[in-house]
């Protein structure tokens, strides 16, 4: 699809003072072809671009939005809030209330820090691993994303999946020389790691619904098997809740699959649409952090009022209005509507909660990303453009997730469906 002139405008001169005319890198269309739409606007499903074109979104600004954009509530909350002052770098009281319902919710956190992305909550958690167990070395798997802290950039998901970039310049190699990279979905690769390096091995990180490289399911007995093997070795496990944290259940996760890690962290629906990460577990293991304990983590930003303002709000409606049964039963609805268009072009609809992912496999389930489809990329950009040129808008990448929230209704999921068969006819 080609842009209006507005926004091809804006990205011409977006390239010129912005490396790559965009502030992350998949936004930027390279991987379907085309110029990002400038989005000017966005009210319950719907987007609007510089030029006046309306779209049904399922990007859903990659996961924070559970409501819908710019729901009433917590529009009347993030402005009540600003009006008393954007920022204190004092504590607040939005901050005991933010981080009470978290701890009420999650199977895991008795107590919670607050900073200001996903990025960071990874980071310090893995900071507290490391300092509680005074060990140095971090387990990851090839195709997890978690942020771009430096020595998590190894063969990472998310943007670096789509551009084909298993890892990042500019990361030193003794910084990756302490991340161990393992495959998803086997446990004997698992079991080798912890018998020839469990002694130094600080924390096993894992999104426990890996959703950046695809939807890649994995099957619970895997992730028991992980929680097995660091309870045993004495390293702590870290579940990267920062898409399927208050998105699958409301105790993420955790709660879904009744496995108990030892540190958690959040980011997307937590903030209600605002910048905000969180990392939680154990008192025991929280006390470790500064100013009780001997791990220093900090920002100057970290507890923002109109921030914790617009996530408690977010996480008082969802539980209100019994939002996980919703968003299941709507899912379900989007993947029977979805299933019998999508099974005679050999492509799979991956679906868990209000989580989906086009899957353009055949045979079991794709569980690890080099299991993904060769041709992908290639099928997903024609379908990507068709549904665009509908006005429909999924996140511009193979390997990203979609997304459905409250403001979604029976008839928008039917209407993705439809295009999706329409554009493989």
């Amino acid at each position: 699809m080609t842009v209006g002139p507005r926004s091809q405008a804006l990205f011409e001169q977006a390239c010129r003072v912005i490396p790559g005319g965009v502030s992350s890198p998949v936004r930027a269309f390279r991987a379907v072809g085309g110029t990002p739409p400038f989005i000017t606007s966005a009210s319950g499903v719907h987007v609007t671009d510089a030029d006046g074109r309306t779209y049904l979104d399922f990007i859903g600004s990659w996961g924070p939005l559970a409501l819908g954009h710019a729901h009433p509530e917590v529009v009347a909350a993030i402005t009540e809030a600003a009006a008393r002052g954007t920022t204190y770098g004092l504590p607040c009281p939005g901050e005991v209330e933010l981080a009470s319902t978290i701890a009420e919710l999650s199977p895991v956190v008795e107590q919670v820090r607050f900073v200001s992305s996903g990025t960071e909550a990874v980071m310090s958690a893995v900071r507290l691993a490391r300092g509680v167990t005074g060990r140095d070395k971090v387990v990851k798997f090839a195709g997890c994303y978690h942020g771009h802290a430096d020595h998590l950039l190894v063969q990472a998901g998310s943007g670096l999946a789509t551009l084909g970039v298993p890892s990042s310049a500019g990361v030193p190699a003794a910084f990756a020389g302490e991340t161990l990279v393992l495959p998803l979905d086997d446990e004997d690769a698992a079991t080798g790691l912890f018998d020839e390096h469990g002694a130094s091995i600080a924390a096993v990180l894992i999104e426990p619904i890996p959703a950046n490289h695809g939807l890649l399911l994995q099957r619970p007995a895997f992730l028991e098997h992980l929680r097995a093997l660091t309870r045993s070795s004495g390293a702590l496990l870290i579940f990267d809740e920062v898409i399927s944290g208050f998105r699958v259940a409301p105790g993420g996760a955790a709660e879904r699959y009744a496995i108990t890690p030892d540190l958690v962290t959040y980011g997307k629906v937590v903030g209600g649409g605002m910048p905000v990460g969180a990392f939680g577990g154990p008192r025991a293991t929280m006390r470790h952090l500064a100013p009780e304990g001997a791990v220093y983590q900090a920002g100057t930003l970290s507890g923002n009022p109109v921030a914790m303002a617009a996530g408690a709000t977010a996480l008082r409606i969802l539980r209100r209005e019994n939002a996980w049964e919703r968003l299941e039963a709507l899912g379900a609805r989007l993947e029977a509507a979805a299933t019998p268009l999508l099974a005679p072009h050999g492509v799979r609809l991956v679906r868990v909660g209000s989580v989906f992912w086009l899957d353009f496999g055949t045979g079991e389930p794709t569980r690890r990303p080099d299991r993904i489809a060769a041709d992908a990329a290639d099928r997903f950009r024609g379908l990507f453009n068709r549904l665009l040129d509908d006005g429909i808008l999924l996140a511009p990448s193979a390997y990203e997730v979609g997304f459905l929230s409250l403001a979604h209704t029976e008839e928008h999921v039917d209407r993705l469906a439809a295009g999706w068969g329409k554009a493989l006819a």
